[in-house]
């Protein structure tokens, strides 16, 4: 039990080092594109001004949001801080071209980014 509480401790701070390093290499950037339900787009294809009511539901319950760009490329948008929803302005403009400004991050091939204003 001696032995448990230093390499517990030794864990946590090795823990905490890295994740304030991953935070340090985040990016601050602005991405154009349209506010896309993940699952219907990538399931059905469905995308459009005749998606948009269903793509706004979809996120409301918690389906990830991506921001779809011109390229064809896909962010998926987290919110601003952990354990928070994402904002209003982003679930009220699902189906259209916004610009998106967070910071960048990526992680098993994906790129994710917060967001912290939508235009």
């Amino acid at each position: 039990m001696k032995n448990f509480v230093p390499a517990l401790l030794s864990i946590l701070l090795i823990a905490s080092a890295a994740v304030t390093a991953f935070a340090a290499d985040a990016q601050e950037k602005s991405v154009t594109g349209i506010l896309t339900d993940t699952f219907c787009y990538s399931s059905m294809g469905a995308s459009g001004p005749s998606h948009k009511k269903c793509a706004m539901g979809c996120a409301k319950k918690g389906i990830p949001v991506g921001l779809r760009e011109k390229s064809g490329e896909m962010l998926i948008l987290l919110p601003p801080k952990d354990d928070e929803s994402l904002p209003d302005s982003v679930l009220s403009k699902m189906e259209d071209q916004v610009t998106v400004t967070g910071k960048e991050y990526k992680s098993g091939g994906v790129t994710f980014l917060t967001v912290e204003s939508v235009k």
